[in-house]
């Protein structure tokens, strides 16, 4: 007798290795065949970046072979989830679909669709967390709420993360990745018997994955891109982040996270947050080789950038669990006073910041690598979207769609929470941060190399002036001089912001 097909559901998981509900699949039957939806709704959203489908595409492409190295396939699918993962269940006879759950409101709200439908049919759902370390619904403080603060969610979080490292393999409620499925187990669709083969002939299959210009984008900038797409080479990434590279001579920077991570001009982070975000990387597999990389630490500056390493990723799960349970951050500002800030909305300023010419060196060189490259490095996030809210005095939600519309590693937690930290509207203790550019491109890239090499119109400049902006007319070259003045526009910027009610009507 056959075994049962099961059909698993890849969304964030764009991996065979240390995959969770792949794995609790695979322990039920090796008959598992793996399915992938090209949801209209995600990819023809205004947002959805060129940078972002290309890594898709290309990871997909791996993930496909992949599945035939294991044994069995992954199916490309075409349309509504809700609509065709029932058919596609009902033309192969599987009883169970199985997936990982989302934090985001229209992923979960799909889910429940799907789930229902699968359901109604007479079939059976398994569904579990793989994307956090720590499932959301587990981090509570001691009153049972949400954390709205990081610190205290960091503690809680790390507590737990270290219980579960101690518990071993993640299918037993420990942090040890589970290794890739071999010997499953494929179907012939010219041994599907009627009405199923009818119904497999009517599915949208995709025999091949469609090219950006077949959806009306394009994207230039993949050779420039520091993410690269597909497990195999976020695993390559981890091991040269967390181990160093065989034969290279150099060090391990991960060891140098601290400070390296805050200079855009060196090599100094990961290059993992697109695979993080379509899960072609577990967090285990990350948190695993930060692990590891503790037995190759030779100071104490060295264990540091370890334990700052791991809080970026504790970041990255508070901003997940956040949005978990305030699911209306994906609309507006967490903090209601927000809501009535009197923005400009100056449509050229905005535009220009955009574009890149804005007349401020470190400001327009971030905004060049995000559109030319489709990333920025998380130092100048920080910079130019200070910049856009507290310089330019545009709405917030202004950036954070103009990230999503570029960002190859554009996430909607961590993008959302990013700009409403830089916005002052979102869960920061510290409401009134305002970064000057200039003593950022001082500190941050203080011989302007950054700067020099994302604007090349300028690397006659010196240096002092290249990091302040202030660029005599005769030594721009066509460089746009300066939109605004920081100190004005920080000073008129802090006088609305006290003109904004106060909590409780104070």
């Amino acid at each position: 007798m056959s075994a049962e097909r099961w059909l698993f559901w890849h969304r964030r998981d764009l991996r065979l290795t240390d995959n969770l509900g792949l794995a609790m699949a695979v322990a039920a039957t090796p008959a598992v065949t793996g399915v992938f939806v090209l949801d209209p709704a995600i990819l023809g959203a205004p947002d959805m970046a060129p940078a972002r489908v290309w890594f898709l595409f290309e990871s997909l492409r791996e993930l496909q072979q992949r599945w035939r190295e294991a044994g069995s396939r992954l199916l490309v699918l075409q349309g509504d989830p809700e609509l065709v993962l029932p058919q596609l269940a009902e033309a192969l006879a599987a009883p169970v679909v199985a997936w990982t759950r989302d934090v985001e409101p229209y992923g979960r709200a799909r889910d429940r669709r799907v789930a229902a439908a699968l359901q109604a049919a007479g079939r059976k759902v398994l569904v579990d967390w793989d994307q956090v370390l720590v499932a959301p619904e587990a981090l509570k403080t001691g009153g049972g709420d949400p954390y709205r603060v990081y610190g205290p969610f960091l503690r809680n979080w790390r507590g737990q993360v270290e219980r579960k490292s101690a518990a071993g393999s993640a299918l037993s409620g420990g942090l040890e990745p589970v290794v890739a499925p071999v010997a499953l187990v494929d179907f012939d669709p010219a041994d599907l018997p009627e009405p199923r083969a009818s119904l497999w002939a009517t599915l949208p299959l995709q025999a091949n994955l469609p090219s950006l210009e077949d959806l009306g984008q394009a994207f230039e900038g993949a050779e420039l891109c520091p993410c690269r797409p597909g497990e195999t080479a976020a695993l390559a990434q981890l091991q040269r982040f967390c181990d160093g590279e065989p034969g290279a001579g150099r060090g391990i920077p991960l060891l140098g996270y601290e400070p390296g991570r805050n200079m855009p001009g060196q090599a100094g982070t990961s290059g993992l947050s697109a695979a993080l975000k379509f899960g072609t990387l577990s967090p285990r597999q990350a948190w695993a080789a930060a692990q590891a990389a503790r037995e190759l630490a030779g100071s104490s500056e060295a264990l540091e950038s370890i334990q700052v390493w791991e809080q970026e990723l504790a970041w990255r799960e508070f901003y997940q669990q956040a949005l978990f349970h305030f699911p209306e951050l994906a609309e507006g500002p967490y903090r209601p006073q927000w809501k009535l800030f009197p923005w400009d909305n100056h449509q050229g300023r905005y535009e220009a910041w955009c574009e890149g010419l804005t007349g401020m060196p470190i400001i327009d060189a971030a905004m060049r690598q995000l559109n030319e490259s489709g990333w920025m490095h998380n130092r100048c996030r920080m910079i130019v979207a200070s910049y856009l809210v507290k310089d330019l005095i545009c709405d917030w939600r202004w950036g954070e769609t103009a990230f999503m519309q570029r960002l190859v590693d554009g996430d909607l937690a961590a993008n959302n929470g990013g700009w409403q930290w830089s916005a002052s509207s979102g869960m920061d203790p510290k409401p009134l941060r305002i970064f000057n550019p200039s003593t950022q491109a001082s500190k941050f890239d203080p011989e302007g190399a950054y700067i020099r090499h994302w604007l090349p119109e300028l690397r006659h400049v010196n240096t002092k002036d290249l990091l302040s902006g202030e660029i005599a007319p005769m030594e721009r070259r066509g460089y746009p001089a300066q939109l605004v003045s920081h100190k004005s526009q920080q000073a008129r910027f802090k006088a609305l912001y006290a003109a904004l009610p106060k909590p409780g009507g104070g």
